[in-house]
């Protein structure tokens, strides 16, 4: 929701109900609230029964893929002849995304609660936490509330008295990007360097230490609970414009608009509606001229595409874009997208893992080609090689580091491309010195 809390009136608060609330930190006043009911009711069922509730509530992971969570769930094996595990990607490294935070600050047992029902659904014993290593206080917030969890009965070798066992350890990350991959992030538990792995095999044949393995996000584990205490149905009827996309979604609004913030909405909520009713709308006196609707490596829209988008995964793409985590960077019209662009490469360019030449090469050279443009001694054919150099970094790496590159690259010089025409002709002053 946005600052200052409480919520907007037009938000549908499900997730962020409790967000401003020190009481709901607490296990005691977690379960005042109604905490730890949903995990109640799942160990009462069949592993495959949850898996089920979860395929008809229609929730897709919020991490940036949208993958249906229950189908991922169901992927795992339905034998127990080998350890199984649960890894739950708290790695919220993706500029502009700030959702997941807020969830590990003020409602960590409801984080912890949604991986006690997912580990019993795909029969894991064991749940990893990975948090990014720049989050310190949601880190000790957890570490309080995993060790109440265990003092309560709710986590440890007997959950609830049910007799199933399920224990949960925290992992810091060290600051990489490139570990909220989640087969990065598998070889950093692991105690290895953060570098993706190819796939196949996929994580739920051969996950973290050879064994089958779910991932999923800080946001898709926390309304797991609310779909096991409500049902399936109730789940799926929070939807505005399409059936695909279910349920609320936090959106994390950064950039040039009156109240930045995290906003929960129901799918399919226009984005104008977020932008002017709820954000307040740009800084007086500006005008909005583009947004990256779902963290930094979406294409870019420009304001018109903002202007008719829809906010679930369908929406977001017929506009031009994805939804990704939806972290929505808003830009007005005192922005140089030139620069933003050159910034966003930047960052891409530092956080490769450099283990894939189109993705180590690409992102460095399109940073120094941008640079140059700014520089005001860009040249004609630089915009063809820019386009070139995302084509080669698209689509032919293990993982999408270099498409998140290449995304606002492409989508800038399509929509934008005055800007970097004006750079070329001499026409704007010159945006930095020589690179």
């Amino acid at each position: 929701m946005g600052f200052p809390y409480p919520s907007d009136p037009r938000e549908t608060v499900l997730l962020s109900k409790y967000f401003g609330d020190a009481g709901a930190r607490s296990y005691t006043g977690w379960t005042e609230r109604g905490g730890y009911e949903g995990v109640k009711t799942a160990l009462g069922m069949a592993p495959e029964a949850v898996v089920e509730e979860m395929k008809a509530s229609g929730l897709r992971g919020r991490g940036g893929a949208g993958f249906p969570t229950g189908l991922k769930w169901s992927l795992m094996p339905k034998k127990a002849d080998k350890p199984h595990y649960l890894v739950c990607n708290a790695d919220e490294s993706e500029p502009g995304t700030f959702k997941d935070r807020e969830i590990m600050r003020w409602t960590p047992h409801a984080l912890i609660e949604g991986c006690l029902i997912a580990a019993h659904a795909i029969r894991a014993e064991r749940i990893y936490i990975y948090i990014r290593g720049e989050y310190t206080e949601p880190l000790a917030i957890m570490e309080r509330a995993v060790a109440e969890a265990y003092a309560n009965g709710a986590a440890g070798e007997n959950v609830f008295g049910s007799g199933t066992r399920i224990d949960v350890t925290l992992h810091r990350g060290a600051g990489a990007y490139i570990c909220g991959e989640e087969t990065a992030m598998l070889n950093s538990l692991e105690g290895k360097r953060g570098n993706p792995r190819i796939k196949p095999p996929y994580p739920a044949q051969a996950g973290v230490f050879g064994l089958p393995t779910t991932i999923n996000n800080v946001e898709t584990l926390a309304a797991v609970p609310h779909i096991m205490v409500r049902g399936a149905a109730w789940y799926k009827s929070l939807s505005l414009s399409n059936p695909k996309s279910t349920g609320t979604k936090l959106i994390s609004v950064c950039g040039h608009v009156a109240r930045p913030g995290n906003y929960e909405v129901t799918m399919g909520t226009p984005m104008r509606e977020l932008i002017y009713d709820m954000c307040g709308g740009m800084r007086p006196g500006r005008t909005l001229k583009a947004v990256i609707p779902g963290g930094s490596s979406v294409p870019i829209m420009n304001a018109e595409e903002a202007d008719r988008c829809l906010l679930d995964y369908e929406g977001v793409v017929a506009a031009g874009s994805m939804l990704g985590s939806a972290g929505m960077i808003v830009m007005d019209d005192s922005t140089d997208m030139v620069r933003a662009i050159w910034r966003l490469a930047k960052f891409y360019a530092h956080e490769s893992c450099a283990q894939c030449t189109q993705c180590r090469e690409g992102t460095a050279w399109t940073t120094k080609i941008l640079e140059r443009i700014l520089a005001g001694l860009g040249k004609e054919s630089d915009l063809q090689l820019l386009l070139d150099l995302s084509e080669n970094m698209t689509g032919k790496t293990i993982c999408v580091l270099s498409d998140s590159c290449a995304a606002p690259i492409v989508s800038g010089i399509q929509k934008f491309r005055g800007e970097f025409d004006a750079y070329l002709a001499k026409a704007r002053t010159p945006a930095m010195a020589t690179a």
